[in-house]
């Protein structure tokens, strides 16, 4: 079932397809609650890959499985659709990571079906204005379309340079998922 929320048919930059499919139920094991509510509980820290948790990451491929454990013996949860969709990993093992996505959503998935470019996405189905300079007041330059995902350059004070379709801009961090600096999904 798709949750009422997600796009069903969006263009350029913005999610052609639905984020994903879900297949059965939602279902975790309290093993894995438990050593991810304990890194949650302990801020930035270091794991398998020499990286910190949280960190945001994207999807690099058109499909991604996501699972309820972190091993391909664990039940199919859905299949993202979206290449680049922002998410952010919460807990890993050395081949596998956890994720929460843009809809709050947690799961596993394989850590070569993720990419280290950040992106970031326009949740809300308006428009969002890019300005030319960090500041309200800045001259628009494009939009973002509702439901979009851009490249994530930088974020200073406030406000992230976001890159698609050729155009550039900032738009107010608090604006897109994917850059704020605390865990977005909790269990």
């Amino acid at each position: 079932m798709r949750p009422s929320n997600m796009p069903t048919n969006c263009k350029h930059h913005s999610l052609g397809a639905p984020i994903f499919a879900r297949k059965g139920a939602v279902a975790a094991f309290g093993w894995v609650v438990l050593a991810a509510g304990a890194a949650w509980a302990q801020g930035p820290k270091v794991t398998p890959s020499g990286m910190e948790v949280p960190r945001y990451v994207s999807l690099k491929y058109g499909e991604v499985n996501a699972r309820v454990g972190p091993d391909e013996a664990h039940r199919l949860l859905w299949i993202y659709k979206v290449k680049g969709l922002p998410v952010q990993v919460v807990a890993e093992t050395r081949e596998w990571r956890r994720i929460c996505d843009p809809e709050g959503n947690l799961a596993w998935v394989h850590k070569r079906t993720i990419d280290g470019r950040r992106t970031a996405m326009r949740v809300q189905a308006t428009p969002l204005p890019l300005r030319a300079q960090p500041k309200a007041g800045a001259r628009v330059t494009a939009y973002l379309a509702g439901r979009a995902t851009a490249n994530l350059d930088r974020c200073e004070r406030g406000w992230c340079k976001l890159k698609a379709g050729g155009e550039s801009g900032w738009a107010p961090q608090g604006e897109v998922w994917g850059a704020a600096p605390q865990v977005q999904c909790k269990d």
